[in-house]
């Protein structure tokens, strides 16, 4: 799949209008989100909305300025929007000042940067009560095709958004947009150059943001690290077996990952439900944040995935669950009142992929399937689920590559993947 020209500035990303409704009450929204997803992009579409001025910290001179005088870099026509503000860092007490001074309006500063903001220095107390953060994520499948977005649906409608339409996508249309990911600029280029492109991303998130928020021992084995997360995509987080492969200190293994997930290469999809049951896992899920960059970690290709000898099986299983896994969490973005996600997994050998919970309580579980039908066996932890949650379980979807969506019990459904883009 190939997605030509300046996907980031054709496609109409949701959370633009999330972010300027946000500005109505927030005196300061951050957009934060890997490195190339798209932030500069969206600073510049809301400055042409609001009529506010980008400072841009990647540009020397300017950061210069930044450090050097933070309340003359700020001292322009607002709202102020700062593109990678995680370089310049004393900016932050320049902006709490001015609010200090002026009251904490709606609408006063948007900021943007490629790491979490509590794992920069100094930035985790300088706003507290004022900052309202916003994850920009890889593009869904949703705002490529225009589609309205699933979730939502899932939580007004239930098992009544189940479509008589058959899907005509195949496994190979799937392979191929799980392997293409969701960075606009990879998108925008054909097969080869996207995975040069992918390289080329990695090493700079790497060699740039990791080495900016800490100096690091060892700094070599950071791609190594990457390389056996993501083969842990879409599994329990073994950090025991991660550090013996990598034959590095644990401890050692555990702050790598908590920088490599600082830096949004990796998800840690916290364990959802610990007290439904004392049988609850407490251990989170491991996801590569795009799937694209997991396939290109785990050098597999589109043809490589819909082999179906043992491994590619069990490798495009796990790819579609971090792909699927990475639909639903970006359409949660765009959401108000979504107020956890995790999954669910008991001591007995239940388990489900996706726990979305909103503020009120209501929950959408989602299961993933490779194959072409969602059978008894990927419904059996969703009514688990269902029967422990009672009220509050809205519905529970096993997603599969399959044609037919259809009802199977009690507000349990299944549907085809590319119900999220259709």
């Amino acid at each position: 799949m190939r997605v030509m020209g300046q996907v980031g500035e054709l496609v109409c990303r949701r959370l633009l209008d999330v972010a300027a409704e946000r500005m109505r009450d927030e005196p300061v929204i951050l957009l934060e989100g890997p490195r190339a997803v798209g932030k500069s992009t969206l600073l510049r579409q809301l400055a042409g909305r609001l009529g506010g001025t980008v400072v841009d910290l990647d540009d020397l001179p300017t950061r210069a300025l930044a450090r050097e005088d933070p309340t003359l870099a700020i001292d322009v026509p607002g709202p102020v929007l700062l593109d990678e503000y995680q370089h310049a860092p004393e900016l932050l007490s320049a902006i709490k000042a001015r609010l200090n001074r002026v009251g904490s309006l709606g609408g006063q500063f948007v900021l943007a940067g490629s790491s979490r903001h509590d794992s920069l220095p100094l930035a985790a107390e300088a706003l507290t009560g004022r900052l309202h953060r916003l994850t920009v994520l890889p593009l869904a499948q949703a705002e490529l095709t225009g589609a309205p977005g699933l979730l939502a649906r899932l939580f007004a409608h239930g098992p009544d958004v189940v479509r008589p339409e058959l899907s005509t996508t195949s496994r190979d249309d799937y392979a191929a947009r799980i392997i293409a990911g969701g960075f606009p600029d990879a998108l925008a280029r054909s097969t080869t150059a996207r995975g040069r492109w992918l390289d080329d991303y990695i090493a700079a998130t790497l060699a740039k943001d990791v080495a900016q928020l800490k100096r690091i021992r060892q700094a070599a084995a950071l791609p190594r690290v990457l390389a056996v997360l993501a083969g842990q995509t879409a599994q329990i987080l073994n950090m025991r077996q991660a550090g013996e492969t990598l034959r590095l200190d644990a401890g050692l293994t555990a702050g790598y990952t908590k920088l490599l997930e600082a830096v949004f290469l990796i998800r840690l999809l916290p364990a959802w439900g610990k007290t439904l049951t004392s049988r609850s896992a407490a251990n989170p899920k491991c996801h590569v944040v795009d799937s694209g960059v997991a396939a290109r970690l785990l050098r597999l290709s589109a043809a490589k995935l819909v082999e179906r000898d043992a491994t590619s099986l069990t490798e495009f299983g796990h790819l579609a669950e971090s792909f699927v896994v990475g639909q639903m969490l970006t359409e949660a973005s765009w959401l108000d009142g979504v107020a956890a996600a995790g999954h669910w997994r008991t001591y007995d050998g239940d388990e489900v992929d996706l726990v979305l919970e909103r503020d009120d309580g209501l929950i959408v579980a989602i299961e993933v399937k490779a194959g072409n039908r969602a059978g008894q066996t990927a419904f059996r932890s969703l009514a688990k689920l269902r029967d422990k949650t009672g009220p509050a379980f809205r519905v529970g979807v096993a997603f599969h590559m399959g044609q037919r969506g259809h009802h199977y019990d009690d507000r349990l459904i299944a549907l085809p993947i590319d119900s999220l883009w259709r």
